[in-house]
């Protein structure tokens, strides 16, 4: 029987983690930032529509991103509350955290010269929310100036986008006034998991491909406490437990 791809990586990367350090740094963000393109697309459902049918990979519970109850009790997981990160070299996590309730809205991974950026957020158990969230992601970014496309990528259907750099944010490294993000999205047992990628994932297939593996790693923790859907599934700073191979710093 041929062994997935998750399962044939699984030892080397558990090995290999346990040589690494996964830096986490937190990033608080004033009230104008935690509005930002990146931080808030999902949150407000004022117009929501009706909630569509499930988008997600054939093959989700296999090869993630997965759900607590589908993920290896043995692996290795930097414990962030409402998600578990695989650490692997050359990782470097950022919670990014709002500076007046000081609550973790989303977790920044840096990794192969790229950003991805996760959000769980609670779903209702039969039904998905990224059909709907794409329109309201596409609505924003065009009300910004922006232009998106809907391409139909590793997960499903994604969002490309090139969207105006906002006056007073950091410059891009070449000075442009547009950035590239790519919007992905998964809908799981009862959660969604949002994810937008930058950087040279959005142009180069070999980062894009590590990216979208370093996605499919992402295990959701939806806990049992009832949610209204869209709400933002609890993040935390990382906790150490007896199966964390990697030493995490702040």
């Amino acid at each position: 029987m041929r062994k997935s791809k998750r399962d044939r990586l699984e030892s080397a990367e558990i090995d290999a983690v346990e040589a690494s350090d996964v830096d986490v740094e937190v990033d608080e963000l004033t009230d104008e930032e935690a509005v930002d393109i990146v931080t808030d697309l999902v949150v407000d459902d004022t117009e929501a529509g009706p909630i569509d049918e499930k988008s997600a990979p054939d093959d989700r519970a296999e090869e993630g991103p997965l759900d607590e109850s589908e993920a290896s009790p043995v692996r290795p997981y930097v414990d962030l509350g409402g998600v578990k990160i695989v650490p692997r070299e050359g990782l470097h996590l950022r919670l990014e955290v709002e500076e007046g309730s000081q609550r973790v809205v989303a977790v920044g991974l840096d990794f192969a010269k790229s950003t991805l950026q996760v959000q769980p957020f609670a779903a209702p158990r039969s039904t998905g929310l990224w059909h709907e969230i794409r329109e309201q992601i596409t609505d924003q970014i065009l009300k910004q100036g922006g232009t998106t496309a809907e391409v139909d990528g590793p997960f499903g259907p994604e969002i490309r986008a090139e969207i105006p750099v906002a006056a007073g944010s950091t410059p891009t490294a070449d000075g442009a006034t547009t950035r590239l993000a790519r919007f992905v999205g998964v809908d799981g047992p009862r959660w969604f998991l949002r994810g937008v990628i930058a950087g040279d994932a959005t142009v180069d297939p070999e980062a894009a491909e590590k990216i979208e593996d370093l996605f499919r790693s992402v295990v959701v923790v939806r806990g049992h406490d009832p949610m209204p859907p869209r709400d933002l599934i609890p993040l935390h700073m990382p906790k150490a437990n007896p199966t964390d191979a990697a030493r995490t710093t702040v």
